[in-house]
């Protein structure tokens, strides 16, 4: 599971994010893209950038469909979405978020965050993703950090 945030925009990684896409796809794994409606800077900037790189829309998924299944997904990758993955929304009434459906991320088997740095996201809260035992850090660009995962995907 894919979430794509304006961090990708930014790093213009979503053509090496399809790149992925497929080579896990050819490895037998079902890859969906999880778009909330508010991720980037305008609504539907993360549908636009992912359909510039020929992600199929049937991949694309919104959070009420892939929320209450995803206890059932493996790895989610997180690509600089940050409120809208942020658990606070939902587990702390004194958030600003809170109330806010998010991309329940969190509730993945395995979590992988993909920031430049831990700082907060647009609303500046931290982020109580970050911090859970089954979330780990990638710091760094993400199209060089995905590059380099379809690298290791095509030596293995």
């Amino acid at each position: 599971m894919f979430v794509p945030g304006y961090g990708m925009a930014v790093a213009q990684a979503q053509h090496v994010v399809q790149e992925l896409a497929q080579q896990l796809t050819k490895n037998g794994a079902e890859v969906r893209h999880a778009i909330h409606p508010v991720a980037g800077r305008m609504p539907g900037h993360m549908n636009v950038l992912l359909a510039e790189a020929n992600v199929p829309y049937e991949q694309l998924v919104e959070p009420d469909d892939v929320n209450p299944t995803m206890e059932t997904v493996d790895v989610a990758i997180v690509i600089g979405a940050n409120d809208v993955v942020n658990p606070a929304a939902k587990e702390d009434p004194s958030s600003p978020l809170f109330g806010m459906p998010i991309i329940e991320v969190d509730r993945a088997r395995t979590c992988f965050v993909l920031k430049r740095s831990m700082n907060p996201g647009f609303s500046g809260v931290d982020n109580a993703l970050f911090l859970k035992d089954n979330t780990r850090m990638i710091f760094g660009d993400a199209k060089a950090t995905i590059t380099a995962m379809v690298a290791a995907f095509k030596e293995g």
